[in-house]
């Protein structure tokens, strides 16, 4: 009886060619704040797919890294292996959430004449694979955009914090008395003495 089930699994899976998409952005983020951004496998607030992950912050994804993440889609737990790693370029993890399916997916940070592309690989593998494909794509097609903007956002507040706004009531003050002196110094009292 197993072997039926094999053979069936293992034919629909070679009649099932694999399916594969890739999503690229440009942003004006930077190679660092963008891969930051990557590796922070702890937040994954900007992630259209994934809602939270079990990973302490600070820990640096390895190959060989196993973690557990919760999918926004369905409340199920899904098991996320970290494949490769080449610093400040690429993070490919492999994703098993479902068993007739096997996902790979691929992070990818390079530097433009334009800006930084970012680009985000999903291969889809397995007879359940038209199937999660279909969900899953419309929320694929948002990774790339949603880590652009998220590193951008991150930028513009540390820019913000970076050099905070003019206090308005010393500079109402400094023009109050910038303006008395020029009203003194044309005064016909002055002229007068």
């Amino acid at each position: 009886m197993l072997s039926f089930w094999y053979k069936f699994i293992h034919k629909n899976s070679i009649a099932c060619p694999p399916l594969v998409g890739t999503y690229q952005v440009l942003s004006s983020a930077s190679v660092d704040e963008l891969w930051q951004k990557v590796v922070n496998l702890a937040d994954v607030s900007w992630h259209p797919l994934l809602a939270r992950t079990n990973v302490p912050y600070g820990l640096i994804p390895k190959p060989g890294l196993i973690y557990r993440a919760v999918s926004r889609l369905f409340p199920i737990s899904i098991q996320i292996f970290v494949e490769r790693v080449l610093p400040r370029e690429l993070l490919s993890v492999r994703i098993f959430a479902l068993p007739g399916v096997e996902e790979r997916v691929t992070y990818r940070v390079e530097s433009t004449v334009c800006g930084t592309r970012v680009s985000y690989s999903v291969t889809l593998r397995g007879w359940l694979s038209p199937i999660v494909w279909s969900i899953i794509r419309p929320y694929a097609a948002r990774v790339a955009r949603e880590l652009a903007h998220a590193a951008e956002r991150d930028r513009l507040q540390s820019d913000h914090s970076k050099h905070p706004k003019p206090n308005l009531d010393l500079l109402a003050i400094l023009l109050t008395l910038s303006i008395g002196h020029l009203l003194l110094s044309d005064s016909p009292i002055r002229h007068l003495s």
